[in-house]
């Protein structure tokens, strides 16, 4: 699930709606990656913040914001299960740089695998930094995304033979 994008959904749920609503796939798609996600559920944003403001008293933003961070705790203790266990958690990306809320509410339900933030250290926004307690069992990090830099070396690295890229 990301902003407007709807993430893991039943792959017969694309023939069963388009032929149920009357619409293209096209359409579909459309509705898929451009009117879903934070946005679909809420019915008023894709932004985080906006959610986060409207929480308290738009059940349906508050709906998004759980069912977001759902998805990624699920991911997570999925991966911790593959890995048997977890020594550092790594919040990235717009949420993950910014979102001080969506990290505790990750965070709080990670708690069985060790994971803990301090909620001072996690007052933070777009800059690296450590967010777990320092006897933490698991580091807890904010690190900002540069995918600028990423396309750049691997643009680098395919054109440039023995690139140190």
């Amino acid at each position: 699930m990301m902003g407007t994008r709807s993430g893991d959904i039943d792959a017969s749920l694309v023939t069963f709606l388009t032929e149920k609503l009357g619409i293209s796939i096209g359409d579909m798609t459309d509705i898929l990656n451009k009117k879903s996600g934070l946005l679909g559920v809420s019915e008023l944003s894709p932004d985080q913040r906006d959610l986060e403001d409207a929480e308290d008293k738009n059940p349906k933003a508050k709906l998004a914001l759980d069912m977001f961070a759902n998805r990624v705790i699920r991911y997570v203790g999925s991966y911790v299960a593959e890995l048997n266990g977890l020594d550092v958690l790594v919040f990235t990306a717009g949420s993950g740089e910014n979102g001080i809320g969506m990290r505790e509410r990750i965070a709080d339900q990670l708690g069985v695998f060790g994971v803990n933030i301090d909620h001072e250290k996690n007052q933070v926004r777009g800059r690296e930094t450590i967010i777990s307690p320092d006897d933490a069992k698991v580091k807890v990090l904010v690190v900002p995304t540069n995918e600028e830099l990423e396309i750049v070396r691997d643009v680098a690295r395919l054109t440039t033979p023995h690139s140190k890229y």
